[in-house]
């Protein structure tokens, strides 16, 4: 329990900031800026160096952004010296089958010329949304950065939070938001409980460099053991998320970068001519993850510390930046209003307005990861007749565009254009 000094300290002092964001990763910024558009003076609170986060070298980590999250990133004024660099995502193809034996007569074609708002995403290097994000950040006057610091304590009452980091330093804020991963520690600190299970699947993420034009084709191809993505970056390269169960990742984590070509080469085909590799190979386990609440006292949860889901829809990242644009719009109503922006009253209307959203589409990839990751004859044939109806109706077929747009359902103001 809190003891009456620590809950005096955060009642009579003058706070540090109006809201304080731990991670300094991807969420963490895009809620700084976003925030900082309603006049909200923010701090983010981020373990690694700045530096760090500028490593310009390209490491092959890539993000596919949904047209939603276009959108916001052009909002919050960060899309503008990233858009050059950025490939649209044109067609996506989505295919069954087993690796060296090519695809399945069943396919799924969706193309970008179905729908009126423009290409459906963008792919976007880790290195250049990294660099925007923490040049944008430094030149807000609204905004503070705290790099190279850890939270290791959090205190909070009815009228603020105070933060103790490692260093020794105290901040104190109205309210604290968590951007600080699936393994939260301002979820944990909170006492906020999660809900999941590990696939027994772990996700390999490259680049490659090809022979012939990806034509801004993101191709999804479903095998026994996960899905392999291939999605279209600038120039003759692709971004690569593989899944696949965790002792055959952990032997291909192991290997030569030419044992590697070899091994990936019967999954990904010959379609774009030879490739190799281009940049580092990273490693993570797939699993689901879901805070039992989004919010505790004082305290929001944003992107994977809420919520983390297997990346067979290239979700991940766009549903945090929803629950961004979401949290965003509910606090700077509840500023502009002259209310209490970090009581249980307003935080309530961001859980409601995120859980039900988030956990269908926690259903939803878990389910698809299910019926797609099997080598099942039986579901094997239901899911490649279910591609070939959907393929067949445009109504349909439109909607599951909208969708992977990021279009559909109750959009916050900052994804709507």
């Amino acid at each position: 329990m809190d003891n009456p000094a620590q809950h005096t300290i955060v009642h009579i002092m003058t706070h540090d900031q109006d809201i304080l964001i731990v991670g300094g990763g991807l969420n963490g910024p895009a809620l700084a800026l976003a925030l900082a558009k309603s006049g909200f003076r923010v701090g983010v609170i981020d373990a690694l160096p700045i530096d760090t986060r500028k490593d310009p070298d390209f490491d092959g980590r890539a993000y596919a952004l949904a047209l939603a999250s276009q959108r916001l990133l052009k909002a919050i004024g960060i899309w503008q010296s990233v858009a050059e660099l950025a490939q649209p995502m044109l067609e996506i193809k989505v295919t069954d089958g087993r690796a060296g034996e090519g695809a399945s007569p069943w396919m799924l074609h969706f193309d970008h010329a179905e729908i009126e708002e423009g290409p459906m995403g963008y792919m976007l290097e880790d290195r250049h949304l990294r660099r925007a994000f923490l040049d944008a950040l430094e030149t807000d006057k609204h905004i503070t950065q705290y790099p190279q610091e850890t939270v290791v304590a959090q205190y909070t009452d009815a009228h603020g939070v105070r933060v103790a980091l490692a260093s020794g330093k105290t901040l104190t804020a109205k309210l604290l938001v968590g951007c600080d991963g699936r393994a939260s520690g301002t979820a944990e600190r909170a006492g906020i409980r999660r809900t999941g299970w590990g696939y027994g699947q772990t996700g390999i993420v490259c680049a490659v460099e090809h022979e012939k034009p990806h034509n801004g084709i993101a191709h999804q191809f479903f095998m026994p053991n996960g899905p392999l993505a291939i999605l279209p970056l600038k120039g003759n390269r692709c971004s690569i998320v593989w899944s696949e169960t965790d002792a055959r990742a952990a032997a291909c984590m192991k290997m030569t970068d030419a044992e590697f070509l070899n091994t990936l080469k019967p999954a990904f085909g010959s379609f774009l001519g030879d490739i190799k590799l281009a940049g580092a190979r990273f490693a993570y386990p797939l699993n689901l993850t879901l805070a039992n609440s989004f919010i505790g006292q004082r305290i929001a949860l944003v992107g994977d510390a809420a919520h983390g889901m297997h990346p067979i829809a290239g979700q991940g990242l766009n549903a945090g930046l929803r629950d961004i644009a979401a949290l965003a719009e509910v606090l700077g109503e509840a500023k502009q209003h002259g209310e209490d922006y970090g009581n249980a009253i307003v935080l309530g209307r961001y859980q409601q307005w995120r859980r039900f959203d988030t956990a269908s589409l926690a259903v939803a990839t878990d389910t698809f990861n299910k019926l797609f990751s099997n080598d099942n004859p039986l579901l094997r044939a239901v899911r490649g007749i279910g591609m070939g109806l959907i393929n067949a109706a445009p109504a349909l077929r439109r909607n599951f565009i909208r969708e992977a747009a990021g279009l559909t359902g109750d959009l916050p103001k900052l994804m709507r254009g």
